[in-house]
Order: C-alpha cells, then sequence, then structure tokens
C-alpha cells in the first residue's frame, strides 16, 4: 500500500497553480498566505533572502526552494532592512531579464483537520534539492516561459510530480514517519486494510516489536496513537466515498469497518460534527494536509479516539 499516493489522493482538491516571477534589485515582496494550500518558490536566479514571520534570516542561492507547508506569510528581499511591498503578480507572459527570477507554486488542499503524519512541521523550510527534484523545477520553469500545445496539461501533472517529491522528501527523511520499518509497515497495514478491527498487539506483531515500544514509536512518527489514526484514516475515507460515490450509508459504514450503521453515524458525527447525510448534502470539503521536506541540505526556521469495534 502506497501510502505518500493516498495522502495525495485523499486530501487533493481542485488545480495546482504555478507561475514565474522576476525583480531587478533592489527588491522585497511580502508573499501572503494562500488561502487553503501549500506553496513553494524555487530561485531559479539570483540569489536573495528568506524572511520568515519569526527567526533569523536565511541566505537563499540559485536552486533552493522555500517550502512553506502550512501556507503562512513570508518575505523575500535582496537586502536584510528592506521593507517589503506586498506581492501582486499581474498576469501576462513571463518575465524575461529580470536580476532574480522566482518558480512559485501553490497545492490546493481542502479545508478541515490537518493530516497526522505531517502537522507538526516548522512554518517554512529551505530545501537544496536533489537531483530529480531539479530536474522537476528546471521542465516546469521551461514550460512556463515558453508554452505550448498542452502546456495546460503538462504544467498541473509537473506540478503533482513536485509537490510529490517534496512529500516523499518529508516522509522518509530522518525524522519522516516511513524512516522507521516499525511505523511503515503499521502504515501500510491500516491504510490497506481500513475496515479490518485492529489491535494494538496485532500490529506491533506485524512490526516486529513490542506492544509498548510499538505504541511510543508510532505516535511520536504519526502524531497520534495507533487506533486514534485508525479512527481518523476510517473517517477521512468515509468523507470521500460519501462525496465521491452514491452508496449508501450503510456501505460507507461497512466498508469503514463498522458493523452497524448507527455506531458508524455516531463516529462520523463526533468527529465531523455532522451525520453522514447532512455531510453529503453539505458543501464542506474534509481534510487539510500540510506537508514538508527533510532533504537534502534542509534547514527549517523557524491522544486519543478510539474506533468503535465490530
Amino acid at each position: 500500500m502506497d501510502v505518500l499516493s493516498e495522502v495525495l489522493a485523499v486530501h487533493r482538491t481542485g488545480r495546482p497553480r504555478s507561475m514565474l516571477l522576476g525583480w531587478n534589485p533592489p527588491w522585497a515582496e511580502q508573499f501572503a498566505a494562500p488561502p487553503g494550500a501549500m506553496g513553494f518558490q524555487a530561485v531559479l536566479r539570483d540569489g536573495c533572502w528568506l524572511l520568515p514571520p519569526a527567526g533569523r534570516p536565511v541566505a537563499l542561492n540559485t536552486g533552493d526552494i522555500v517550502f512553506r507547508p502550512h501556507g503562512r506569510p513570508h518575505a523575500l528581499a535582496t537586502s536584510l532592512d528592506a521593507t517589503p511591498d506586498p506581492c501582486t503578480p499581474a498576469p501576462g507572459p513571463a518575465p524575461r531579464g529580470s536580476g532574480t527570477q522566482l518558480l512559485c507554486g501553490a497545492y490546493e488542499l481542502g479545508t478541515g483537520q490537518a493530516h497526522p503524519l505531517l502537522r507538526r512541521l516548522p512554518e517554512c523550510i529551505m530545501v537544496t534539492p536533489a537531483t530529480e527534484l531539479r530536474s522537476v523545477t528546471a521542465l516546469l520553469a521551461a514550460e512556463l516561459r515558453d508554452p505550448g500545445p498542452g502546456t495546460g496539461a503538462v504544467v498541473p501533472a509537473l506540478l503533482e510530480t513536485m509537490f510529490a517529491y517534496l512529500l516523499r522528501e518529508r516522509l522518509t527523511g530522518r525524522h519522516g514517519p516511513l524512516v522507521d520499518p516499525a511505523v511503515a509497515t503499521a502504515l501500510e497495514a491500516l491504510h490497506g486494510d481500513p475496515g479490518r478491527a485492529w489491535t494494538v498487539a496485532q500490529l506491533a506483531a506485524l512490526a516486529g516489536v513490542s506492544r509498548a515500544a510499538f505504541a511510543r514509536r508510532f505516535t511520536a512518527r504519526a502524531g497520534r496513537p495507533p487506533l486514534a489514526y485508525l479512527t481518523w484514516w476510517r473517517m477521512t475515507l468515509a468523507a470521500r466515498r460519501l462525496r465521491g460515490s452514491a452508496d449508501t450509508v450503510a456501505a460507507v459504514a461497512h466498508a469503514a469497518g463498522y458493523a452497524n450503521e448507527f455506531a458508524f453515524t455516531t463516529a462520523f458525527r463526533r468527529h465531523h460534527g455532522v451525520p453522514p447525510g447532512r455531510y453529503r448534502r453539505s458543501d464542506a470539503v474534509f481534510g487539510d494536509v500540510h506537508v514538508g521536506v527533510d532533504g537534502h541540505q534542509e534547514r527549517q526556521v523557524g491522544d486519543g479516539e478510539m474506533p468503535a469495534q465490530q
């Protein structure tokens, strides 16, 4: 079971967006928080300073990427004493000949609860990317500079790939949940068969560690205890299925691992605040993922509901 692909598929909404920006020095720009999105800026040419909302400034070189996992505001500037102006990019062709060029992107997410694997990330993360991410960045920048037939399909696909690489680095980096084999094994099992009446003892045995050690490691890496994570994942999948299919509430309840509709409705209402039928009819979109990376030369700036059993 590919946990990363499932996370992206469940919480994605809308279309990713990207554009090129450029300025001649001196310049200083304040980037607002994109609502319901995580974003990045990749430095394509010339360096600048990252001025985070809290913490010390960070020097950015050509090739570096500023990743905003929570979409928080920040500023970029050519000098530390500059006063940033709000960044208001004008529509039109990509800039050419500017002293500094940035590739910007945003990945639209659903509103709601942050994914437990990713919610503890810092406000801004600076990454010097690996070869694969550099290649995607170059392809995306080239497509935006010289659009051609199919650009409308190519750009979203490249942005999907870029965010997948960033998320992969976070999940498999030195502090990521998937770097711990016991946690990775349990996550794959929970995602592969969420309807099963899992116990902590079963998951610990599958992971090959003691129950106490497994519970401690899983909670530290995944952001919540194993059975609380299972409940969260069941409710995430159920919400998606209610919106994306014509299945009855009883069928959704059974797929989520609940023996009857009443138990499922109680758990769903407790989790989402509304019963399944009302959720299906409402305009709310579930699932807010915040992601970041623990990549090459990265520098960071800067409970347990039990699932209903059958």
